[in-house]
């Protein structure tokens, strides 16, 4: 008997595992419109700073319900996973981005935005992702410009 509770908890302990690295490396999006991260996975742990909708994570690894990421600026920080979704996003790295009606320099700028701004990818022509922003926004941006 204590030969197969063993095994229980052994086979518990690696699936748990398992889980826990299955999400590890794994590109998430923030699906809130404003979201708590935290200094720990738990909400009683200190909120380090807030995002935006689409903003994109990478996940060193997942506690429980709370995933442990990186960001673009390699900060990092704990979220809940009910904050999160798998929509492809990115996000600008630089300052002064062209955000442009269509995938090439050729095209009229519509609007210009700086370092830190989240966007959800709905399309790909070449090196120019076609994005949208939380508000609606929409344009071209060259993929050299964001995470």
């Amino acid at each position: 008997m204590k030969g197969c509770r063993l095994s229980i908890l052994v086979m518990a302990a690696l699936l748990m595992l398992a889980a826990t690295e299955s999400a590890a490396g794994e590109r998430l999006a923030v699906s809130a419109s404003v979201a708590n991260i935290r200094s720990g996975p738990g909400t009683t742990h200190d909120v380090l700073w807030q995002v935006q909708k689409y903003y994109p994570i990478q996940v060193l690894k997942k506690l429980g319900a709370w995933y442990n990421f990186r960001d673009f600026e390699g900060d990092e920080g704990w979220i809940h996973e009910s904050l999160t979704n798998k929509v492809p996003t990115v996000i600008t790295i630089k300052d002064d981005c062209n955000v442009r009606s269509g995938p090439g320099t050729k095209h009229e700028v519509l609007f210009t935005v700086d370092k830190g701004i989240p966007f959800r990818v709905i399309g790909q022509e070449g090196s120019w992702l076609q994005i949208e922003h939380a508000d609606g926004d929409r344009g071209w941006i060259y993929k050299s410009l964001v995470w």
